[in-house]
Protein backbone atom coordinates (compact mmCIF):
# COMPACT_ATOMS: atom_id res chain seq x y z
CA UNK A 1 0.00 0.00 0.00
CA UNK A 2 1.29 3.50 -0.89
CA UNK A 3 1.38 6.08 1.26
CA UNK A 4 -1.00 7.92 -0.81
CA UNK A 5 -3.30 5.24 -0.36
CA UNK A 6 -2.91 5.28 3.26
CA UNK A 7 -2.94 8.93 4.17
CA UNK A 8 -6.28 8.91 2.16
CA UNK A 9 -7.67 5.86 4.10
CA UNK A 10 -6.42 7.63 7.63
CA UNK A 11 -8.07 10.72 5.91
CA UNK A 12 -11.19 8.93 5.50
CA UNK A 13 -11.17 7.24 8.87
CA UNK A 14 -11.19 10.70 10.24
CA UNK A 15 -13.81 12.13 8.35
CA UNK A 16 -15.84 9.46 9.41
CA UNK A 17 -14.70 10.23 13.27
CA UNK A 18 -15.60 13.86 13.22
CA UNK A 19 -11.95 14.90 13.74
CA UNK A 20 -11.74 18.52 11.01
CA UNK A 21 -8.30 18.74 12.74
CA UNK A 22 -6.81 15.51 11.50
CA UNK A 23 -8.65 15.28 8.35
CA UNK A 24 -7.63 19.16 7.57
CA UNK A 25 -3.59 17.89 8.09
CA UNK A 26 -3.87 14.57 6.08
CA UNK A 27 -5.80 16.23 3.21
CA UNK A 28 -2.88 18.84 3.26
CA UNK A 29 -0.73 15.93 3.04
CA UNK A 30 -2.03 13.86 0.25
CA UNK A 31 -2.19 17.04 -1.44
CA UNK A 32 1.56 17.64 -1.25
CA UNK A 33 2.41 13.87 -2.14
CA UNK A 34 -0.09 14.00 -5.52
CA UNK A 35 1.62 16.79 -6.08
CA UNK A 36 4.95 15.22 -6.32
CA UNK A 37 3.71 12.33 -8.04
CA UNK A 38 2.26 14.98 -10.56
CA UNK A 39 5.62 16.45 -11.04
CA UNK A 40 7.75 13.32 -11.06
CA UNK A 41 5.09 11.63 -14.07
CA UNK A 42 5.36 8.62 -12.46
CA UNK A 43 4.81 6.62 -9.11
CA UNK A 44 6.70 7.53 -5.67
CA UNK A 45 9.18 5.91 -4.43
CA UNK A 46 9.13 5.48 -0.49
CA UNK A 47 12.32 7.62 -0.30
CA UNK A 48 10.06 10.33 -2.18
CA UNK A 49 7.15 9.70 -0.25
CA UNK A 50 8.96 10.02 2.97
CA UNK A 51 11.28 13.53 1.89
CA UNK A 52 7.76 14.65 0.63
CA UNK A 53 6.31 14.05 4.60
CA UNK A 54 9.38 15.39 6.03
CA UNK A 55 9.29 18.24 4.02
CA UNK A 56 5.73 18.87 5.30
CA UNK A 57 7.09 18.92 8.53
CA UNK A 58 10.05 21.17 8.13
CA UNK A 59 7.39 23.52 6.94
CA UNK A 60 5.50 23.52 9.70
CA UNK A 61 8.13 23.43 12.41
CA UNK A 62 9.27 26.85 10.32
CA UNK A 63 5.97 28.37 10.77
CA UNK A 64 5.94 27.35 14.00
CA UNK A 65 9.31 29.08 14.95
CA UNK A 66 8.02 32.13 13.12
CA UNK A 67 4.54 32.18 14.73
CA UNK A 68 4.42 35.37 17.52
CA UNK A 69 4.21 33.69 21.14
CA UNK A 70 0.88 35.49 21.47
CA UNK A 71 -0.91 33.18 18.93
CA UNK A 72 -1.45 30.29 20.53
CA UNK A 73 -3.67 29.38 17.97
CA UNK A 74 -1.27 29.33 15.35
CA UNK A 75 0.99 27.25 17.76
CA UNK A 76 -1.46 24.66 18.67
CA UNK A 77 -3.04 24.07 15.14
CA UNK A 78 0.91 23.34 13.73
CA UNK A 79 1.74 21.36 17.12
CA UNK A 80 -1.46 19.05 16.17
CA UNK A 81 -0.27 18.54 12.47
CA UNK A 82 2.73 17.66 13.49
CA UNK A 83 1.88 14.97 15.60
CA UNK A 84 -0.71 13.72 12.82
CA UNK A 85 2.03 13.90 10.33
CA UNK A 86 4.66 11.99 12.54
CA UNK A 87 2.26 8.93 11.58
CA UNK A 88 3.76 8.72 8.43
CA UNK A 89 7.04 10.15 8.69
CA UNK A 90 9.97 7.42 8.65
CA UNK A 91 11.54 5.95 11.62
CA UNK A 92 14.84 8.00 11.97
CA UNK A 93 17.82 6.80 13.45
CA UNK A 94 18.77 7.06 17.42
CA UNK A 95 22.38 8.96 18.35
CA UNK A 96 23.79 5.52 18.75
CA UNK A 97 22.81 4.26 15.55
CA UNK A 98 24.36 7.29 13.72
CA UNK A 99 27.56 6.98 16.06
CA UNK A 100 27.84 3.41 14.75
CA UNK A 101 27.70 4.49 11.06
CA UNK A 102 29.61 7.53 11.72
CA UNK A 103 32.61 4.60 12.94
CA UNK A 104 32.17 2.64 9.66
CA UNK A 105 32.40 5.69 7.66
CA UNK A 106 35.58 6.41 9.73
CA UNK A 107 36.51 2.55 9.27
CA UNK A 108 36.09 2.63 5.58
CA UNK A 109 37.91 6.01 4.98
CA UNK A 110 40.58 4.55 7.03
CA UNK A 111 40.63 7.39 9.47
CA UNK A 112 42.01 6.50 12.58
CA UNK A 113 42.15 10.01 13.97
CA UNK A 114 39.82 12.40 12.44
CA UNK A 115 41.11 16.22 12.32
CA UNK A 116 38.98 18.88 11.00
CA UNK A 117 39.89 18.96 6.98
CA UNK A 118 38.53 15.21 7.14
CA UNK A 119 35.36 16.90 7.59
CA UNK A 120 34.18 17.19 4.06
CA UNK A 121 34.95 13.64 3.30
CA UNK A 122 33.50 12.14 6.33
CA UNK A 123 30.46 13.88 5.20
CA UNK A 124 30.45 13.33 1.64
CA UNK A 125 30.72 9.41 2.30
CA UNK A 126 28.23 9.92 5.59
CA UNK A 127 25.15 11.47 4.05
CA UNK A 128 24.11 8.68 1.52
CA UNK A 129 23.79 6.24 4.47
CA UNK A 130 21.96 8.10 6.32
CA UNK A 131 19.75 10.28 3.96
CA UNK A 132 16.05 10.41 4.86
CA UNK A 133 16.50 8.05 8.11
CA UNK A 134 18.60 10.66 10.16
CA UNK A 135 18.04 14.59 10.73
CA UNK A 136 20.92 16.43 8.62
CA UNK A 137 21.62 18.97 11.45
CA UNK A 138 21.83 16.31 14.26
CA UNK A 139 24.27 14.10 11.76
CA UNK A 140 26.49 17.42 11.56
CA UNK A 141 27.04 18.50 14.96
CA UNK A 142 27.75 14.25 15.79
CA UNK A 143 30.35 14.77 13.12
CA UNK A 144 31.84 18.36 14.61
CA UNK A 145 31.85 16.36 17.94
CA UNK A 146 34.40 13.86 16.24
CA UNK A 147 36.86 17.18 16.13
CA UNK A 148 36.47 18.76 19.57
Amino acid sequence: MTKIELVRAEMVKAMKAGDKGRKDALSALLTALKNVAIDKRADLTEEEENAAVMKEIKQLKETLESAPADRTDIIEECNMRISVLNEFAPQFLTEEEIKKVIHEVLKDLSIEEPSAKDRGRIMKELMPRVKGRADGKLVNEMVAALFS
